[in-house]
């Protein structure tokens, strides 16, 4: 399974911010749209990727505040990214590594959409289930003296 199955089946919204946006406007425009990270472009490529977690430590070390911080100085300026070809298996191993919850899709330097350590786990849940689902219909539709050898006992 390939990164593209999972962006197929989530779809293509993106958030995006620019490095000289406010902190405070980043964390708002996450709070308001329910999403845990934004992926930061400049002139129309990735630049970085700012997640709740790098709000928050930007926030603690301002003293509790946002202050004037802006999404340059808090951002991940060297986020995993990963290809539409990419395996899920691969990313599930990137992304385990580095403790990333989120990961930039690119393409050619074009940004294709952002998938999430959820989105990675919910798709293989899914086919897993699929998987024990077509097992299961084949045991239980097994022909007629197809199935396993049972030996006799042994005295």
């Amino acid at each position: 399974m390939k990164v593209s199955d999972i962006l197929h089946l989530k779809g293509g919204t993106l958030y995006t911010i620019t490095p000289e946006d406010s902190l405070e406007d980043a964390a708002k425009l996450m709070a308001e749209r329910d999403i845990g990270s934004l992926v930061v472009m400049s002139h129309g490529l990735v630049v970085g990727m700012l997640t709740f977690r790098e709000v928050i430590q930007a926030t603690v070390r301002n003293g509790g505040s946002f202050g004037t911080t802006s999404v340059y100085r808090a951002m991940d300026a060297g986020p995993l990214i990963c290809t539409t070809e990419t395996d899920i298996d691969e990313v599930r191993r990137m992304m385990l590594a580095r403790h990333a919850r989120y990961m930039p899709v690119i393409n050619k330097s074009m940004l294709m959409g952002v998938i999430s350590f959820y989105d990675v786990a919910k798709t293989v849940v899914e086919s897993q289930n699929f998987e024990n689902k077509m097992l299961k219909a084949y045991i239980r539709d097994w022909p007629e003296g197809e199935g396993p050898q049972v030996l006799p006992k042994a005295e």
